[in-house]
């Protein structure tokens, strides 16, 4: 693959797996901060960290309606087979 990449892509290509490596690195400390922080307001609340983190997801992808029609879905299931208590 070398031979057919000019000096100019092997520069870009180096650039771009260092820069690739910071962000992941960023990426990863955010997360485990995030991760502390939820677990901390989920004791503080008495919460699951769970509970917290769905809820995060749900909102950071605006799909509210579709956790709330696959809940509904689920309550349908439950209540039919008699399983609600």
């Amino acid at each position: 693959m070398s031979q057919h990449l000019t000096p100019e892509d092997i520069t870009k290509l180096k650039r771009l797996v260092t820069e690739g490596i910071q962000v992941t690195e960023e990426l990863s400390t955010l997360r485990e901060g995030l991760r502390d922080t939820v677990k901390a307001v989920a004791e503080e609340l008495d919460m699951k960290p769970s509970t917290l983190n769905k809820a995060i997801r749900v909102a950071h992808k605006a799909e509210f309606h579709k956790a709330r029609e696959d809940f509904e879905e689920l309550e349908d299931i439950l209540e039919t087979v008699g399983r609600t208590t």
